[in-house]
Parts: structure tokens; sequence; C-alpha cells
């Protein structure tokens, strides 16, 4: 089924279960650094904030180093310190993504006018929904004008200053009220930003529970604000996925044709270079020098959204990137923002890969800089192509790409499970929620997140994903957790191979993997839109908060993962964050209000489990508490009735 099952390099297996990337580590014999040896070579700052969250930098009397017993030189207690130092983390991991979501709605009022060559507007239908979703009017008016005033109307929530973001009805009724209630509902996406930057400047908010409050407000503008505006207008511009099959790894690489990576997280250029690298003119330039043709593949996010609407391979993860460029064989890495390495400028020097920087958010030492600015998209497309073509006859020593692919599944939007569930004319999740009823699914956990060089790359991804569908969980996966699994071979309809009886029958029925693709890390607003729609189907209860699922992030390593795992938790779902670091390790008081005291008052709550398989045995346990409270917690039989059985129905 993969070729990662074989895990003959021992050398290599307390750095990664993926052999392609074992493979070039192996060939390279150490010769260039990569993120595993400074890993190895460099430890972690045991007293810095990302570490345990005893130090305070925020002023220039320190940095003071605290423990319980002592302050820092303004008194800070340590509670007030990490409380501090995690919510800086958390409006940082919320700007990346809200960003990203304001670029794509800049973007989308840019087609609407057509001032955005080779992007158009896609999905019609999915414009009308989020318009509606916006308090937009949509009868009797034309798509590029209600797709203006949406553009106008998305990029007002990230300055709006008073209110409540529109996005948050989305939610279950029940969710907002909590939300109300304690007073967390987003205003707009940069006021809550800005005010976790006030609140944590020296001298400001004290008191760990409500900065941690404040927290919760702002990773909520990011996943029912910025992150679902950014997916909801990816759909609009490319397309909303629909399933297909496709390949990963590395060894989707063709030594005989011109390798183009791309890497990053924004999907415009990416669509625009996917589309012209078949472009008749190009491809017989490619022929001209030597090449057999231009072959696009992806890594990181900007992989997963060129999979889901392209079926282009994700070559690897957030770890994989080095060993990418240490095969000798990509003429050209085209990157945007958000998880490259700035190691990537110095190693490209030892290859002929030429490195492309395309945003003006992210400059690289090391790296040609051709500026995206939204108006020249197909004459920057062709540029950057036809440079990696130029540079095929410049390849340098020998080529090694591992024979190592896999295939899967991807494209599972949201619009897509319905419509899988319930067909054309009759979508629905009610199939969904029956499963979960009658006990053949036992409940959904969303699997996400990075990778981390300080784990083994992707192996607690594949555990606790192998280990939940045995168990009859079906698995939801985003960005770099997605591509795990996927280059292990869990997300075909073969792997049904390692799920339980129940799960294994549904799945069979409907024709899909245990293990769901939903896209990039941003499209995790993705998963809240199911779960709102989960309630509104009805028969798990009345709020996100009763439903069977939870959420793990196995390996996280970026802020954006910390904000994800707070708004998760703040609508209402157990998640849990597996090993190293553990930014809130020092602080009982801290670690209390986000266990007990979110639990309390959002019904869900962010608990760090340093072991792997104790985090898999609570996520467990919490969902069949959520099982029991429900009164769905013993199995129920699949009974045909006969006509008489029928009748004596009717007579009771």
């Amino acid at each position: 089924m993969n070729n990662n099952d074989n895990n003959d390099y021992s050398p290599y297996k307390d750095i990664t279960v993926d052999r392609a990337v074992a493979e070039i580590l192996r060939e390279s014999q150490g010769r260039l650094s990569t993120a595993f040896d400074r890993a190895l070579a460099m430890k972690c700052c045991p007293i810095g904030s990302g570490i345990s969250g005893i130090c305070c930098k925020n002023c220039s009397m320190g940095p003071c180093r605290v423990r319980e017993d002592t302050v820092g030189l303004c008194g800070a207690t340590l509670g007030t310190i990490t409380a501090r130092n995690l919510a800086r983390q958390i409006a940082a991991g919320a700007a990346a993504h809200s960003d990203h979501g304001r670029d794509l709605a800049h973007l989308l009022g840019l087609a609407a006018e057509g001032k955005a060559p080779g992007i158009e507007i896609k999905d019609e239908l999915k414009l009308m929904k989020f318009a509606r979703n916006l308090g937009i009017e949509i009868k009797d008016r034309d798509v590029k004008e209600i797709a203006l005033e949406a553009s106008e109307k998305a990029l007002s929530l990230f300055g709006q200053q008073h209110g409540e973001i529109d996005l948050i009805k989305i939610a279950p009724p029940a969710r907002q009220e909590i939300w109300r209630k304690n007073n967390v509902i987003p205003r707009g996406v940069d006021r809550e930003i800005v005010e976790i930057m006030h609140r944590t400047h020296a001298g400001v908010d004290q008191e760990p529970e409500n900065i941690l409050s404040q927290a919760v407000r702002c990773a909520l503008a990011d996943g029912w604000g910025g992150s679902m505006i950014a997916t909801e207008i990816t759909d609009i511009l490319f397309n909303t996925p629909e399933a297909l099959r496709a390949k990963t790894n590395l060894g989707m690489l063709r030594e005989d044709e011109v390798n183009i990576v791309i890497h990053g997280h924004e999907p415009t250029l990416s669509e625009i270079i996917v589309e012209y690298s078949s472009d008749n003119e190009l491809v017989e330039y490619a022929k001209s020098k030597g090449a057999k043709g231009i072959n696009i593949v992806g890594i990181c996010c900007t992989a997963n959204e060129i999979l889901m609407r392209q079926g282009i391979a994700p070559i690897g993860n957030f770890l994989s990137q080095e060993a990418a460029i240490m095969t000798g064989a990509i003429e050209l890495m085209v990157v945007d923002i958000q998880c490259i390495m700035q190691a990537l400028g110095r190693l490209t020097q030892n290859y002929h890969t030429k490195l492309v920087t395309t945003s003006p958010k992210c400059k690289i030492p090391g790296a040609i800089h051709m500026e995206f600015r939204d108006v020249n998209g197909p004459e920057l497309a062709k540029e950057i192509i036809k440079m990696a073509i130029d540079n095929f006859s410049e390849r340098k020593g020998e080529i090694h790409i591992p024979d190592v692919s896999s295939d899967l599944v991807a494209g599972f939007s949201h619009e897509y499970i319905r419509y899988m569930l319930g067909g054309r004319f009759r979508e629905s999740l009610r199939p969904l929620n029956d499963a979960i009823i009658d006990g053949r699914i036992q409940g959904v956990v969303g699997v996400v997140g990075c990778n981390n060089a300080r784990h083994c790359q992707d192996k607690y991804h594949n555990f606790v994903a192998r280990e939940l569908i045995k168990r009859d969980y079906l698995v939801v996966q985003t960005g770099c957790s997605a591509i795990s699994t996927a280059k292990y071979g869990l997300m075909v309809p073969e792997a049904l191979e390692y799920a339980g009886e129940g799960l294994r029958s549904i799945c069979e029925t409907v024709g899909i993997p245990p293990i769901l693709h939903m896209g990039s890390c941003v499209d995790n607003s993705r998963i809240l839109t199911v779960l709102s729609d989960v309630v509104e189907e009805g028969g798990l209860g009345d709020d996100i908060s009763d439903l069977p699922v939870a959420g793990i992030a196995p390996e996280w390593m970026s802020e954006k993962a910390l904000s994800i795992g707070t708004y998760v938790a703040a609508s209402g779902v157990y998640t849990a964050f597996s090993g190293e670091p553990i930014p809130v390790e020092s602080s009982p008081e801290v670690k209390k209000i986000m266990t007990e005291g979110w639990q309390k008052k959002y019904g869900g709550q962010l608990e760090y489990i340093m072991d792997i398989e104790e985090l898999l045995n609570k996520v467990i346990n919490v969902i069949q508490e959520k099982r029991k409270a429900l009164k769905i917690d013993m199995k129920k039989e699949r009974v045909l009735l006969d006509m008489e059985a029928r009748r004596a129905l009717k007579d009771v």
C-alpha cells in the first residue's frame, strides 16, 4: 500500500518515521546541517518563555526569572508572567492566520472588479452562502456586485471596533450565548490582537485569568474570523474541494523533468503557477532544454491547498523541506509566508536549486525576491517557471530521489462531506449523526498541527491516528498532520484494514478512507463548521460541547497551533497538546485556568500531556464521558423488523 512500512533505517528511527527523509539524511552522511542536527546540538533554554513560561522580558528591567515563591522586579508573579507569555504567542498565531485571510478578502474585491489577472470567482454558490453569513442581501443582484460587497464586509471585520464579528453566527446559538456570557465574542480581529499586546505590556493587565480571557477572545477572532474568511474566500476563488486521488512524498520528484516546489501558505500565486505549468509554450520550452516536462509539487500548507483542488503531490511537511532540497533534483523552490526555514537560503547554495521569495512580508538571505502584487500573477508565474526551466541544465552532482511514495485521497471540504453522506439533492450529516448515536462511530477526533524537530517526525501523528481508527473513531486532519498520515498510507480506502468494525462498515458504505484530509492549517475552520452542522442536524445535544469529539496536536511547533488549540477549546472541545515544549508548565495557576476554568466556562479545555499514550487514553475517556452524558454509550444492535413487528409498534 505504501513504501513507509519497512523501517530499515535504524540510525534515524528516533529522528523520523518517513523513510524518504531518512534516506536523504543517510545519503548526506552529516555533510550538511539540518533541523534534526541542530535539534540534537542545541538544547531548549530551560527558563525561556517558550519552554515553561517562567521568564519575563517585557521591559528592560528584565529578563526576570521567577518561581512560585518569587516575583519579578515589578512584582509580577509566575502566573502573570506565564499568562502574558502565552497570550502573546496566541496573538502572534492569530495574526499570522488572520493576515492570510485579510489578503484573500482584498483579493476577492480585486477579482470582482477584474483587477486580478488570472483570478476569477469559481464557486458562485459558496459566494452566496458566504455573503449571507455576512448579512449581505443577495436577491436579484449581480455576482460581481455581491463579491465586491462581501470583500468590503470581510475586510471590515478586521478593523471593526464594536459589536460582534458576523461569522460567529455560524456557531450553535447555545455556543454563542456561552461566549456572550463570558464576554469573549470578538469585536474585530485586529482589535483583539492589539488589545493583547497592550494588556501584556509592562504594568497593564496582571490577573492571569483576565489575561487569558482576552487570549480566548483573540483566538476566537482567528478561528471564527480570519481563518474562516481565508478558507471561505479560497474556495470561492479557486473552487471548493471535492474528493480526489493523488500521491505524496519525495518519490514524486522526477529526475527527467523540471521540478518546481511550492512552499508556504498562500494559495493565490501557487494556483496560477499550477495552471501555467501545463501551458504548451512553456512545456515545449522545457523540452528544448532537455526535460520531458514540468513537475509541480508542494510542501506544507501551500501543498495542501493545491492538493485539495488540483491533485498536486505534497512531497512533505515542515520537516521535509531541507530533505527535498538535498535530493539535488529541485530546480526552483518558490515560497511565500509561514513555516519556511531560513536555513533554506544557505542550503540551496550547495545545489543548483534557486530559492525564490514572493511575499513582501518574507525575504530570506540567499533567496531571489520576485514580488507577487495581485496584479502580476500570470506574468510572474511564467517568469518563475521559465527561470526553473533555464536552471534544469545546471544540475550538479548526483541526483538522489528516494523511491518512496504513497497514495492518498484528499478534498474533504465540509460541503463535500455533506454531499458524500446525503447525495447531490439531499446533502446531509444525518448518516454521520446516526452512526455516532448507534455506536458504529464512537466519536470524531481532529488530529492537527505541525512537525517539531525535537520529536520524531510524523511518529506521534501516525500513532494516534492508527490507534483511534482501530477503536472506531473517525479522524479528520489538516496541515502538516494530514501530510504525515498521508505519507504513511492511511488516507486511502485500503487503510480500512486498520479500522475497527464499526468505522469500517460506515466508510465502506460511503466509500471513504477512515481518515479525512480537510485541508491546510487555516482550514481548521472547516472543522468548526462541520461541528456546528452536526449540532444543527440534531440528536447529539444542543452545543458543540455536547458532542463526542476532541482535538489533538501531537507534534505542535508554531504559535499558530496555540491560537488554534485555544479557539477549539473555547468552542467547547477537549483539546490536548503532546510533548515539549509546554509553555505553561511552570504555573499550576495557569494550567488550572486552562483546564478546570475553561471547562467550567466554555465546556472545553486545553491540556498539555507529555506522554502520547496518556494523551490518547485521556482523549478516549473524555469522548466516552460525552457519549455517556448523551445516553448513547451502549452499542445498539441493528434489527430488521418484519411486518408483524411493525404492526406491533403501531399498536403501542
